[in-house]
């Protein structure tokens, strides 16, 4: 694999092992204390960066040590997280604990001071997104809920878009990190070490980051994503992550922001 000469330089003579976690589409290379990530250069992975060097030293974030594009490419090396992703089976297992630290992990992100944040990542750039991914056909329609189109759901992409088009929610404007998912959180314990895959992270609605969350809690004990036979999770519970949040769950925008990624 070649790398542009100085990320070369940067992870000369160093082991790596690939990551396959996660749904990014990017190529993830896990060296001792680096990681180096490989994506398609285009705003998202633009922004990523930008939002690296902005809330370093804000919240725990991956240092930057360098960002690289070559032949149509982004080459983003950064320091490797402590701890575990929150979708480690000690974790799992203790479902009361990774609610807390999930939980944790978006009062961080709310409490950030977004007056001079970089990136708006608000309804109005998301919806213009999603018509654009309709039209170049980058709708993925075979990683999409069941329910969401069919006999009982949406008759198309477009129906769904027109549907999020008519029913905006307001927006509680906050950080977001925008991708709220189990494999990009890392922590030890309740304690929050590290975001990572921060791409649509920029100023939105609270609740595009809790209703990633809640459908990230529910696919991964309902065993979606492989879960280890021997490793039953029983004692989940739907509203604990409300309950750590200390707030009522507000099912029209979770089912909003769920139905808008769909488009993603």
């Amino acid at each position: 694999m070649v790398f542009p000469e100085k990320i070369c330089k940067l992870v000369a003579g160093e082991n790596y092992k690939t990551d396959n976690i996660g749904m990014s589409g990017s190529s993830v290379l896990i060296y001792e204390n680096k990681v180096l990530k490989i994506q398609e250069y285009n705003e998202e992975s633009e922004n990523e960066y930008n939002m690296l060097q902005y809330l370093y030293g804000k919240l725990p974030v991956p240092k930057v040590y360098a960002y690289e594009i070559s032949d149509g490419k982004s080459y983003l090396l950064i320091s490797k997280c402590a701890g575990e992703m929150a979708c480690f089976h000690k974790y799992m297992k203790n479902p009361g604990v990774l609610c807390k630290l999930l939980a944790n992990g978006l009062k961080m992100l709310w409490s950030i001071d977004v007056s001079d944040c970089p990136s708006a990542q608000g309804l109005s750039r998301k919806l213009v997104q999603a018509e654009y991914n309709i039209k170049n056909g980058l709708v993925d329609l075979d990683n999409v809920e069941p329910s969401t189109f069919g006999e009982n759901g949406f008759k198309n992409p477009d129906g769904l878009l027109q549907w999020l088009y008519d029913n905006k929610p307001e927006e509680e404007l906050v950080l977001s990190h925008g991708d709220y998912c189990l494999p990009n959180i890392f922590g030890i314990n309740d304690e929050i070490t590290g975001y990572i895959d921060l791409g649509k992270t920029g100023i939105a609605d609270k609740w595009c980051d809790i209703a990633l969350c809640y459908r990230s809690l529910s696919h991964n004990y309902s065993g979606k994503y492989n879960l280890d036979e021997n490793n039953k999770y029983l004692d989940y519970d739907g509203l604990f992550l409300f309950s750590e949040l200390g707030i009522e769950p507000n099912w029209e925008k979770i089912r909003y922001y769920i139905l808008l990624d769909e488009l993603f």
